[in-house]
């Protein structure tokens, strides 16, 4: 199972023609692409289910919700694709995202809610070593670059927290996130479902670890 070259032809053309007129009279081409990246999609769930537990796996619509924003082309020149982790114990989620130019893969804590991510700064605060293991990690650096990307900072350390903390550019973040770009190349080859199962794969230790934190105290004790 792989993208094939017809879904890719169909999202550059949708690029240059994003209008409802033009993807009415191109619907059949869309359905076409669609189920083809829906396969792909489900391929790789497949693949997931192997070493992971997998809640659900939804994929976004093509629709675009203009209703607030500046940008007002009805459509979204792409595929992408969610998978949940299952129950409590269980934490992060990955993403898959197929665009001509513009393909990535992501995995981690997007906006962790209010409460989650105090408990992350706290165990930064305490004792970072074991996260930093994590960025060090041989197969974490070379699928991921050994950082932790996060679509927003603060400035400076949050509220209650010493802006001269040794860690505070791990503070600052309000997420914790893993990127991964790929070339239209490697998108289109066979090979692409395994690529990105063994990009999956090598955030285990890195959700295996914020699994625990968010599921104990400081003291190490389980809140579940």
């Amino acid at each position: 199972m792989q993208i094939e070259n017809l879904t890719y032809q169909f999202l550059i053309d949708l690029h240059k023609n994003n209008n409802r007129d033009w993807f009415a009279d191109h619907k059949t081409r869309y359905t076409k692409a669609q189920q083809n990246a829906k396969a792909v999609f489900n391929a790789i769930h497949q693949k997931l289910e192997m070493h992971d537990e997998i809640e659900k796996s939804k994929m976004m619509r093509i629709y675009r919700d203009v209703r607030f924003s500046k940008d007002k082309t009805p459509y979204k020149a792409h595929f992408a694709n969610s998978y949940s982790r299952l129950g409590k114990e269980l934490r992060g989620g990955y993403f898959l995202r197929i665009r001509p130019g513009e393909s990535f893969l992501a995995g981690g804590f997007w906006e962790p809610n209010k409460e989650d991510l105090f408990r992350i700064r706290k165990e930064i605060e305490q004792d970072a070593s074991e996260i930093k293991d994590i960025l060090k990690d041989a197969n974490y650096q070379k699928h991921f670059g050994g950082k932790f990307d996060s679509f927003s900072e603060l400035k400076t350390a949050p509220r209650g927290f010493d802006k001269e903390h040794p860690e505070v550019e791990l503070l600052r973040k309000k997420g914790f996130i893993a990127t991964k770009n790929f070339t239209d190349k490697e998108v289109l080859s066979k090979d692409f479902v395994d690529i990105v199962d063994e990009s999956f794969q090598a955030l285990r230790p890195f959700f295996n670890l914020f699994s625990d934190i968010l599921t104990t105290n400081l003291n190490g004790e389980s809140l579940i």
